[in-house]
């Protein structure tokens, strides 16, 4: 980490949701291979998501995620698979090394949504697009990505109200239809 920095790993997700139950990560995995025409090894993603999951609970380390509402009332998924998912999202917040909020659909912001990215302790900032991942090491890219990131987390809702969005999209699986 940079000096003064308690950041940690730290990434923004606004179109998917993170620490994945087995279910939800099979529902995006196989759309995902289905886009880009890839073979389906599914199984085999989501044990290695499972395993990364691990790092979660090794003292020391902190994570802090911001994702935006809309991820969490995507149908992607079956009704009953989201729900495990959201269920999930609720217990990670309660560890130690997990940091969660969550960018209300009412939120006012101060920049548009953009794509998913990870900054790895200040020092990598990974950015995912639809065709490729891309590692950016270098300071000025490290620093657009903080900012960002600190951006948005000023638009976020963090702790209780997080709890609450989550909650609020739980409620709303049972009176919204779908495709499932």
């Amino acid at each position: 980490m940079r000096p003064g920095s308690d950041h940690g790993n730290s990434n923004s997700r606004p179109d998917s949701v993170p620490c994945k139950t087995a279910d939800y990560a099979r529902h995006v995995l196989k759309q995902c291979a289905q886009l880009h025409g890839s073979p389906r090894d599914t199984e085999d993603a989501v044990q290695a998501r499972l395993k990364r999951q691990e790092l979660l609970h090794k003292p020391g380390r902190k994570f802090r995620v911001i994702m935006w509402e809309a991820a969490l009332l995507a149908r992607i998924c079956p009704p009953v698979v989201l729900a495990a998912q959201l269920d999930r999202l609720l217990g990670v917040m309660n560890l130690d090394s997990v940091e969660l909020s969550i960018v209300p659909l009412h939120a006012a912001l101060d920049i548009p949504p953009g794509n998913d990215f990870y900054i790895l302790d200040d020092r990598v900032a990974t950015v995912e697009e639809w065709h490729a991942e891309y590692w950016l090491e270098d300071a000025d890219s490290i620093d657009t990505y903080l900012k960002v990131w600190h951006t948005l987390r000023e638009s976020a809702a963090c702790g209780a109200e997080a709890q609450n969005v989550i909650n609020r999209a739980r409620r709303q699986l049972g009176s919204s239809s779908s495709r499932y």
